[in-house]
């Protein structure tokens, strides 16, 4: 599927038309278009193809393959001042023609009230007019386009031309609000994150030449120089500095990079001169797929909006019939009706009857809100996802990595026959001086300082190590080491990691090891029971008696054990498939052997994926700075987010419900209605506006 700008489209139920039309075309079945990203994905061996459906739908539409999109965006921009100046001049027009409305009208035949008003009207409903003939042309009839144009033709023609003009006038300001309100979400959500840099220095023969970051190739050498966001992920092979990673992880601490570091696209360089070989093109680069993710996200439309879509298709027809009857049918049958009359009441229908509010708002909604999660540092994949978040029954977590630190540290020292603690930790450290292993790191780390030398170090594969450290003789291994040996101890059947010790034979005691707990791992379990998920449970490889100190821990309700990567699914599969559960199952893993449970959950969590191609190429959110927390932050974000769609649908549904009623009864005019119509659009659009500024406590 290849990515292109789709310039010219007029609202966004044309938007959906356009893209049905496309889906049912050979080799388009899958193509996704969102109106708010102004984006489409095609197959592009059919861009032909693609190119004419849209012609033929939209004559005034294009899509834009994305090296043009910077010539293109000048152009929209200059477009969208023209537009201003059109309404400020009709907005003129239309004061002059309604103040002075009676002295125009006694001119002859009222020339100087059409000239003026109808001068009016062209110039902002034109546009619409032109929308509305190209719609009938391709046999679209029922859009807001063509509710307006009826509308406001029908004024005109009994004679009601200041409600003519003043409805397609505050239709188009409204319109234009709209589109300046998408425009500012588009351009916040892009800066959420302000990762894509400008340029890049290249280094040529010795010297600098500044150019697009797009025309680097992968093997070139770049310099960053101190205050510089690097613009392209690769290694440092010159320099040291410390880099502001916050843009990207979230992480406050600066990093510290040297040769042989790698360094990310959207990192800011803070000190010294760094050479970076670039590794990755510029659209493959970490911050490019960042900004790229959130917004494709809006091409994967949640069942909200595809009901919005099917319900808007049925609204408008059926609201247009109900338009004809109110019109035509009183006449006949109601003593002292006259068509004038009901064909207004019928008109006021037509108006306050455009289903934008629902159209426009809700995918806008959705839009924000995983913008909104972005600056939360989660990557949500699709609106789907977010509807989904709503109804969490159950969230399995993997362990390493997840719900631990995947760190080994010294946890507990017990001591026997008169040995200290700082003895023990002190002889082991020293014993396993030159072991590379895990668990011998952990148990340094613990000693800390100055270690005693070690010496005639023979290790015992798969028992542990002795050696010689201060004229004495260390042992440390497993049990079964002390029992290989014939060392005497009572401490044989501890549960966890043990590292046992003797010295000179003499049992000293052991060390616990364990996997760290993260800090917020028990908080986030409450978090998440706090707000209605029904049971919260771990898969993990690990033994059963660490997993089981684990979910003790934290307050987990179920937990599976000593698993293969093959047996997590087949686990997962028994969550999904209790009867109890009423909601999705979500997975939480790495990101890079949980790829498997990942795509086979509702919904999957790949912590700490940054940079991870499998994280996010399997999971449905990225949680970019590896904090657990995230997770019942992204819950939250979508409840807000449904919230918000649920409260637009409600209000437009409402306040047009009310109003299709008063027209039908005499007691809304046409004013009132199209200021409802505007009105109740720009309140859905702001209300929607607010899922991408809102803060999560």
């Amino acid at each position: 599927m290849t990515k292109y700008r789709i310039k010219g489209l007029d609202c966004a139920r044309c938007a959906n038309e356009v893209e049905s039309a496309l889906q049912k075309a050979p080799g388009l079945e899958r193509t996704r278009l969102s109106f708010a990203t102004e984006t489409v994905f095609l197959d592009s061996r059919h861009e032909d193809r693609a190119r004419e459906i849209i012609g033929r739908m939209e004559p005034g539409a294009t899509i834009v393959p994305l090296e043009e999109e910077a010539e293109e965006g000048e152009k929209e921009e200059g477009l969208g001042r023209g537009q201003l100046i059109r309404l400020v001049i009709a907005g003129v027009l239309f004061i002059v023609g309604s103040v002075f409305n009676q002295q125009l009208h006694d001119t002859p035949l009222s020339i100087a009230e059409y000239i003026v008003l109808l001068s009016a009207y062209l110039l902002v409903g034109f546009p619409v007019l032109a929308s509305a003939f190209r719609n009938m042309v391709g046999g679209r009839l029922f859009n807001e386009m063509f509710l307006m144009s009826v509308a406001t033709i029908g004024a005109i023609v009994i004679h009601q031309l200041p409600e003519a003009v003043g409805v397609m006038l505050f239709y188009s300001v409204g319109e234009y609000l709209q589109d300046r309100a998408v425009d500012s979400s588009k351009r916040s959500i892009a800066s959420l994150m302000d990762l894509r840099p400008d340029s890049a220095r290249l280094i040529v023969d010795g010297g600098r030449r500044i150019i697009p970051p797009a025309e680097v190739k992968i093997g070139d050498m770049i310099e960053v120089l101190p205050g510089e966001r690097v613009p392209l992920d690769g290694e440092v092979i010159e320099g040291s500095s410390s880099v502001n990673t916050s843009s990207l992880t979230g992480e406050s601490v600066p990093r510290r990079v040297e040769a042989g570091s790698k360094v990310l696209a959207g990192f800011v360089n803070d000190e010294g001169r760094i050479v970076v070989r670039v590794d990755k093109k510029f659209d493959q680069s970490t911050a490019a797929r960042i900004l790229e993710l959130v917004e494709n996200a809006a091409s994967q439309k949640a069942p909200t909006e595809k009901f919005i879509t099917r319900f808007a298709a049925i609204y408008t027809p059926v609201v247009v019939a109900i338009a004809l009857l109110i019109a035509f049918v009183p006449p006949l049958f109601v003593p002292g009706a006259t068509l004038r009359e009901w064909a207004y009441r019928a008109l006021v229908i037509l108006v306050i009857s455009c289903p934008c509010a629902l159209v426009v708002s809700i995918p806008l909604g959705y839009f924000g809100g995983i913008g909104g999660a972005s600056r939360h540092k989660l990557l949500i994949k699709g609106s789907n996802y977010i509807d989904a978040l709503t109804k969490v029954d159950t969230v399995v977590f993997d362990k390493t990595g997840t719900l631990t630190e995947g760190v080994f540290a010294v946890v507990d020292v017990v001591t026997r026959n008169g040995f200290s603690k700082e003895e023990l930790l002190s002889w082991a450290a020293a014993a396993e001086s030159h072991s590379s292993h895990p668990i011998a790191r952990s148990v340094r780390e613990a000693a800390g300082g100055d270690l005693p030398a070690a010496y005639d170090i023979r290790e015992v594969k798969g028992y542990g190590l002795v050696a010689r450290v201060e004229n004495r003789t260390i042992a440390v291994g497993n049990d079964r080491l002390l029992h290989r040996e014939g060392i005497d101890h009572e401490d044989c059947d501890v549960e966890g990691t043990i590292v046992y010790v003797a010295v000179d034979n003499v049992y000293a005691g052991y060390i616990v090891i364990s996997d760290r707990i993260k800090k917020a791992a028990a908080k986030t379990v409450s978090e998440l029971k706090a707000l209605g998920v029904r049971k919260v449970a771990m898969l993990t490889g690990d033994d059963a008696t660490v997993a089981a100190r684990v979910a003790k821990e934290i307050g987990l309700d179920e937990y599976r054990a000593e698993l293969l990567p093959d047996n997590k699914v087949s686990k997962l599969e028994e969550f999904m498939d209790d009867p109890k559960r009423k909601g999705a199952v979500v997975f939480v893993g790495d990101g890079m052997n949980d790829a498997p449970v990942l795509v086979r959950s509702d919904v999957g969590f790949a912590m700490g994926g940054l940079g991870s191609d499998a994280a996010i190429e399997a999971a449905d959110v990225v949680v970019m700075d590896d904090d657990i927390a995230r997770v019942p932050t992204a819950l939250k974000i979508a409840s807000f987010t449904r919230r918000i769609v649920i409260e637009n649908i409600v209000l437009a549904l409402t306040v047009k419900g009310i109003f299709i009623a008063l027209g039908a009864v005499g007691a809304a005019d046409m004013w009132e209605a199209v200021i409802a119509d505007v009105g109740v659009s720009l309140l859905a659009v702001l209300n929607a506006l607010r899922t991408a500024k809102h803060s999560i406590a």
